[in-house]
């Protein structure tokens, strides 16, 4: 990994402890503004399938991180990144030590349910005028068009730069080499960012949609 998308990373899950990661509002405005995009303004109720992959996806998530050799791995990434800081390297491993098991704690604690609901995709307010077909997939492709939108976009790219600022003063005596690394590593980091979901296909990396090979062997199979 990248030693500028690790210290995003190290910095998002500083953010994330000291905002509390079950109550950004941040998210719950994005994913308003996906719903009134994929619904037809009407016809509001509950999308029993969506739900179920909503939080099928999310659970897999979930374990993913609650296990040993992931958070070992990720915190391992983490100090080979600090590693690359030099008079900070000591100050960042800290950071690491510090800030990832509590991350890891506070994700624990969360439920695909809670989270779904949240985000206003299952419950009796969630959608239910989605494409009969391949539903997950074209939603998928609709976020990240709206993540790309929002990345290409200064007024998104400030408003990172400002909510990293805030979790900088959650660090204590490192409150300012904390603000340096976020104004020298995160403008090139959104754009690394924007360039990677140009040119990844991201819905098919997490299965969202069925890659080609994949499609082929299910449409002989219905056959």
């Amino acid at each position: 990994m990248d030693s500028r998308l690790s210290f995003l990373l190290l910095v998002l899950v500083i953010s994330c402890v000291s905002t509390n990661a079950r109550s950004l509002v941040t998210l719950d405005d994005f994913v308003v503004q996906m719903d009134n995009k994929v619904q037809n303004e009407s016809n509001i109720g509950r999308n029993e399938q969506f739900c179920t992959q909503c939080e099928e996806y999310t659970s897999q998530v979930i374990n993913y991180l609650g296990e040993n050799e992931t958070q070992a791995h990720i915190i391992g990434t983490l100090h080979k990144a600090c590693s690359q800081m030099h008079f900070l390297k000591q100050q960042c491993i800290s950071l690491v030590d510090h800030y990832a098991p509590l991350f890891f704690l506070e994700v624990s604690t969360i439920t695909p349910e809670q989270l779904c609901e949240k985000a206003n995709l299952c419950g009796e307010t969630a959608l239910v005028n989605l494409p009969k077909s391949s539903d997950f997939c074209t939603v998928c492709h609709n976020i990240v068009k709206e993540i790309l939108t929002k990345l290409e976009d200064p007024d998104t790219q400030l408003e990172v730069i400002k909510m990293l600022m805030k979790g900088c003063e959650e660090v204590g005596s490192y409150v300012q080499q904390c603000k340096k690394l976020v104004l020298q590593y995160v403008p090139p980091i959104l754009i690394d960012a924007e360039k990677f979901l140009e040119t990844t296909d991201v819905c098919t990396a997490i299965h969202a949609c069925k890659n080609s090979e994949d499609h082929i062997t299910s449409t002989l199979a219905d056959m």
